[in-house]
């Protein structure tokens, strides 16, 4: 008896995992949790594993004779199953939450390395000019952490959207537009973001608000920023969150 609840009781558990995967890649909502090129995948070892759970169906245990076991481990057994049940209801029920100031706070902004994909100095010095309103809040990161050379950024318009985070070292007067950048999931998320010159800015905007800033580079005018550059903004503009708020 005792054996053939257990063996239900990990058939509902691994339905109830596979099927919230599916489902969050079904609503687009999985790219919240792992990088868009993991998503098929997943899904595939999904399907695969609601298949052989279907399998599980047609085979039976040898025996189902086992003795009952100890109190204690049938209730760890069944709050085990009921707290599993829940999160798989959860991730189902309530939507995700993105990352937020709370969690770059906790890590260092602009602390990850320059990427393949990313923009070089090389490169965006002999760009046409057009091409740096396409710059994202990771190129434009990029090339921070490779110059602080003002004049580089001369001529440079800059269009930008992220969230805003104070700057530590100014946080009156200037602040990140900031993203996360997933390297494999939410989990290894590092903080980048591009720092705004914007004196009293908490009188109009607040920390994780969503943000559009244009403007061009230039010295930073904070007397305690550490950064030496900074984006000073023609417009500054409130924005909903993306579908797709990360980088990748």
């Amino acid at each position: 008896m005792w054996r053939s609840v257990r063996r239900w009781q990990g058939i509902v558990l691994v339905v109830a995992a596979l099927v919230s995967t599916v489902w969050l890649a079904v609503t687009n909502q999985l790219i919240l949790y792992i990088h868009p090129r993991y998503i098929v995948f997943t899904v595939i070892m999904a399907v695969l594993g609601l298949v052989l759970v279907v399998a599980s169906f047609v085979s039976k245990p040898d025996h189902d004779h086992d003795e009952p076991p100890k109190r204690w481990r049938a209730v760890l057994s069944i709050t085990a199953t009921v707290v599993t049940l829940a999160v798989a209801v959860g991730l189902v029920v309530v939507p995700p939450a993105t990352l937020t100031t709370a969690t770059a706070n906790q890590r260092v902004i602009n602390s990850t390395g320059v990427g393949a994909g990313t923009q070089n100095v090389s490169s965006a010095a002999s760009a046409p000019a057009g091409t740096f309103a396409k710059f994202t809040v990771l190129d434009w990161s990029s090339l921070l952490r490779q110059t602080s050379d003002a004049s580089f950024y001369q001529n440079k318009a800059a269009d930008v959207t992220g969230f805003i985070t104070s700057d530590k070292s100014d946080p009156d007067n200037v602040f990140y537009v900031s993203r996360f950048v997933i390297t494999c999931c939410a989990v290894d998320a590092q903080p980048i973001g591009v720092p705004v010159y914007l004196p009293n800015w908490r009188s109009s905007f607040s920390a994780d608000e969503w943000v559009r800033v244009k403007g061009e580079f230039d010295t930073n005018p904070s007397r305690t920023s550490q950064e030496s550059i900074a984006l000073v903004p023609s417009d500054t503009t409130k924005v909903d969150q993306p579908s797709d708020p990360y980088l990748y």
